[in-house]
C-alpha cells in the first residue's frame, strides 16, 4: 500500500465522519429533549453511518399527540 492509497483511506473516513457527526448531535439532541432516554443509548452507542439517527429525526421524533385523560 502506498501513501496515495493511505491518502484516500483518511479522506473517506474524514468524509464519513463529517456527514455523521452533524446527524448525531442533532438526534442526540432531540432524543434527550423529549426524554427518550431508550433512543439516546441506541444513537448513542450504534453507528450506522447516520441512517438511523435520519429516521429517528425525521420518523420516530414526531410530536406526540396530547393524550386525553379519561374525563
Amino acid at each position: 500500500m502506498n501513501f496515495a492509497d493511505n491518502q484516500t483511506y483518511y479522506i473517506i473516513i474524514l468524509l464519513v465522519a463529517l456527514w455523521s457527526v452533524p446527524w448525531k448531535g442533532v438526534a442526540l439532541w432531540k432524543a434527550a429533549r423529549r426524554g427518550d432516554k431508550i433512543w439516546f443509548v441506541v444513537l448513542l452507542v450504534i453507528n450506522t453511518l447516520a441512517i438511523l439517527e435520519i429516521a429517528y429525526i425525521f420518523i420516530f421524533s414526531k410530536k406526540r399527540k396530547p393524550q386525553l385523560d379519561n374525563l
